[in-house]
């Protein structure tokens, strides 16, 4: 099996079945993600104590590239502290942007292999948008403080 078909396998199961896909009962933080051009809508939940992420999740809805990311998002995110989450979202963004992804620590790399399979959309500029918005509703949730944020991505 190539490796573009086992990542294609990995998004279709992700935006068909999504993981942690409900609302927390009590978040700490959370924000509103919508991108106006294609429809996709998604809210990030977290639960943030001692600078830890105890519990993330997410709710919404959009194409199977942006329900995947939010799930893969909240997978690989779930334990790490504020800073491991920084790093994984600003290699995870150069990833699909084509950009310059800097070296991993070694105690993330297994998480950041986790979101290879979307670094695929960087030959897709529409597509971007729908594998960040979830990421982008995070960073916004954690800059709001302890109230909801609403970020656009057009």
């Amino acid at each position: 099996m190539e490796s573009r078909d086992l990542y294609q396998d990995i998004i279709l199961d992700h935006g068909r079945k999504p993981r942690n896909f409900h609302a927390l009962e009590h978040p700490s933080h959370f924000a509103n993600g919508h991108n106006p051009l294609c429809g996709d809508k998604v809210t990030v939940f977290l639960e943030i104590e001692n600078n830890v992420i105890k519990d993330v999740s997410f709710q919404g809805r959009g194409c199977a590239i942006s329900t995947a990311s939010a799930s893969l998002m909240t997978e690989v995110l779930k334990g790490k502290t504020l800073e491991e989450a920084d790093k994984l979202f600003k290699a995870f963004h150069a990833g699909v942007t084509g950009g310059e992804v800097e070296a991993m620590p070694e105690v993330l790399e297994d998480d950041f292999e986790r979101l290879a399979p979307l670094e695929g959309v960087k030959g897709y500029p529409t597509r971007v948008k729908c594998a960040t918005l979830a990421w982008h509703a995070f960073e916004a949730a954690l800059k709001s403080g302890e109230v909801g944020a609403t970020v656009k991505t057009e």
